[in-house]
């Protein structure tokens, strides 16, 4: 079974009962020589240039309908306050196990709020996965009963900030870059996932535990977890600590590059939803990294955007599609009964995560109301 990150005890330290945070800073890159995938490159810093937006969409539209992964650099963020959240995380995953149960995500009820445990079985390999993560909803009304874990509260401030900054300084700015793309009004698919109204976006520390080389191997020999993310859009903050990997359209395995400064984004399955399958939500898994960085915990910070809980799952009028031919008659019916974004993100998140052992289930799809994707895992 992997660790529960319960060693440094250094972290638990405390001055009038706040948890003393220690500062993160990221691990070496590794020195192997990987095969990495060629992501396009984003830079927000034109974004309110003359012309800017129409330049940079652009450069974005090969990688929504092809790639579905690029970077983004200059978006306003310093990297203080990138590692300070990473600091944030490290210190949560360091706390007593019985903190960190106090909020578990409810997946019952498809709800990605709170703790996921690294509790569940790899089919019948014997070892357990190594991930957890923590889930933290929007700074919003409809929110304010979801329970704080006590370094979310002691620190809640400078979490929700950063967590609306995030969606302000890049998932805004991408979501008007792909509404040119597809000639809809700059605010439509801002407005479609709208900060301030429901919906089931989370900021994400996130933990990949040390594993064994032979742990990695059985684990791996059963699944390597490739998958398609669940909402619109996924963010990613440098780390350096490789296994992240894209199948790429000529359907090759390719590492991701860590961007200095930058976040890795990728599109994911309600945007493909959206647009009737024009933009991609692309393959990805994280693999046993390098013999340099087995032996190192590999700490995230991620952003996921989901569609709000009024914004139905149907393709968007966008006048490009409509000349490709991919509104159909049924999504020009303002009639039609269509599911909402969060009912499906909640199906899914039930689906995937609602189980104590992981079984395989490549070549098997998941359906709900007319919406379908497949399952890989491969």
């Amino acid at each position: 079974m992997a660790p529960i990150a319960l060693e440094a005890p250094e972290l638990y330290q405390y001055d009038g009962g706040k948890v003393l945070l220690k500062p993160w800073t990221r691990p070496a890159k590794t020195s192997e020589k990987l095969e990495y995938a060629e992501l396009p490159k984003v830079d927000l810093s034109r974004f309110d240039e003359p012309g800017g937006k129409q330049e940079l969409a652009k450069q974005l539209y090969d990688a929504v309908t092809r790639v579905g992964f690029w970077s983004v650099v200059n978006t306003g963020f310093d990297d203080e306050h990138v590692l300070r959240q990473f600091s944030i995380g490290n210190a949560f995953f360091k706390e007593p196990l019985e903190e960190k149960r106090r909020f578990p995500c409810n997946f019952a009820d498809g709800e990605y709020f709170g703790y996921r445990e690294n509790s569940r079985w790899i089919g019948d390999t014997g070892v357990k996965e190594n991930v957890e993560m923590l889930n933290i909803p929007k700074a919003i009304p409809e929110y304010a009963s979801v329970g704080k874990h006590r370094i979310v509260q002691q620190n809640w401030d400078e979490i929700a900030s950063f967590h609306k900054d995030v969606f302000d300084k890049v998932v805004r700015k991408l979501f008007i870059l792909i509404a040119i793309i597809l000639e809809l009004p700059e605010d439509y698919l801002v407005d479609a996932h709208a900060y301030d109204g429901e919906s089931d976006d989370h900021l994400r520390y996130m933990l990949y535990n040390i594993r064994s080389q032979e742990e990695w191997d059985k684990t791996q020999a059963y699944s390597r977890g490739g998958h398609t993310d669940f909402g619109s859009l996924t963010l990613l903050f440098s780390q350096n600590v490789a296994g992240l990997q894209i199948r790429t359209p000529e359907g090759e395995w390719k590492h991701v590059r860590p961007v200095d400064g930058g976040i890795t984004c990728n599109a994911a399955d309600t945007l493909t939803f959206l647009t009737n399958g024009f933009i991609k939500s692309t393959i990805h898994r994280v693999i046993t990294p390098p013999k340099d960085q087995i032996d190192i915990p590999r700490l995230g910070l991620l952003y996921f955007n989901r569609p709000g809980a009024h914004t139905p799952m149907k393709t968007v009028p966008s006048p490009l599609l409509d000349r490709l031919g991919l509104i159909s008659p049924e999504d020009k019916d303002p009639n039609k009964p269509v599911v909402s974004g969060t009912e499906y993100v909640r199906a899914r998140v039930k689906d995937v995560h609602h189980k104590t052992v992981l079984e395989r289930r490549e070549g098997t799809s998941f359906e709900f109301k007319g919406l379908k994707v497949q399952n890989h895992y491969d």
